[in-house]
């Protein structure tokens, strides 16, 4: 836990928010030949920064929002929400396009389709003197990559701040769209998704800064870590409860790893196994980020695979 004044915060989370529906299947495709199909669709706060800044916060990290949300029901909701977990929204904007939506169809085993709509992330800009207010009193901030964020890359480099950024679903180590979040990332991470083996990317990006830290989820795989000393591959956790829903995954494997890492001062290899237990647990929730894994619950599942990996 942090021991700063009440005025400071642990973590400012820099990116979109806004209401997920959850569309699950209770058949293993859409039948695409007519014109209904039966479905569960559930509404709930998510997106990388609902996920991030709440899984912080249930972790008992203070913990500051930058992002837009409209000004209309679904961000009042929002608003809500943070305000239960006690997050600051000082710094929270109105979006005239409004709050941003994703649809994610979701298959019997938790694997997801997502279609999102950014609202106006791509044109709108954030009031740079409020941004400085909350990222000079916090410990580090994370990004995830709406457009507007990038004007707060150098702002937070300016300020000396630990940089870490989700670049999510990358394709390419060279897209333009991400490469500012890349260059300006001391710790990256990203999904591997869209590569059957991440070690070449990695690559890429540790000859351009041999500094950086980068971590990768593989879902069912497991995930990755790169450092200057070169690439390692961890096992993926298993917890007794089944995975049936993979939204906010990445968020929480980054959360673990955070908190572990830059707020307790763990070695990489715990913060990367905190990660993936957060990231296991987070598969374990169907439509709700209400109830993501608190410190207690990752303290002791913590324990019990520590002991199962490392045999003490």
């Amino acid at each position: 836990m942090s021991d700063k004044p009440d005025n400071q915060f642990d973590v400012a989370v820099v990116g979109n928010v806004g209401v997920d529906t959850n569309i699950y299947f209770h058949t293993d495709e859409i039948d695409f030949s007519v014109e209904a199909n039966f479905t569960e669709n559930l509404d709930y706060v998510g997106q990388a920064g609902g996920y991030i800044s709440r899984g912080f916060a249930q972790l008992g990290y203070r913990t500051a929002f930058i992002g837009y949300v409209g000004d209309d029901h679904n961000g009042r909701y929002v608003l809500e929400e943070f305000a239960g977990d006690g997050i600051d929204t000082s710094a929270m904007f109105i979006d005239p396009a409004g709050t941003g939506r994703s649809v994610n169809f979701m298959h019997r085993d938790g694997r997801r389709k997502n279609f999102y709509d950014g609202k106006g992330h791509m044109r709108i800009n954030p009031d740079l003197a409020r941004c400085r207010s909350i990222l000079s009193r916090s410990r580090f901030v994370h990004f995830s990559i709406p457009n507007w964020a990038r004007n707060l890359l150098p702002v937070a480099r300016e300020m000396g701040l630990m940089i870490s950024c989700d670049i999510q679903d990358i394709v390419s180590h060279d897209d333009p769209y991400r490469l500012d979040f890349i260059t300006y990332a001391d710790i990256l991470f990203f999904s591997a998704v869209n590569f059957s083996d991440p070690s070449p990317l990695i690559r890429q990006f540790l000859n351009a800064r041999p500094d950086q830290i980068i971590v990768v989820g593989m879902g069912a795989s497991g995930c990755a870590l790169g450092t200057h000393e070169g690439i390692e591959f961890m096992p993926p956790v298993e917890l007794e409860t089944p995975v049936i829903d993979t939204n906010g995954a990445g968020d929480g494997l980054a959360v673990g790893f955070l908190s572990s890492y830059l707020l307790e001062a763990s070695s990489l290899r715990e913060a990367l196994l905190r990660g993936q237990i957060a990231a296991r647990h987070t598969c374990t929730i169907k439509a709700s980020t209400s109830d993501l894994i608190t410190k207690g619950k990752l303290d002791r599942y913590f324990d019990i695979k520590w002991r199962e990996y490392h045999g003490s």
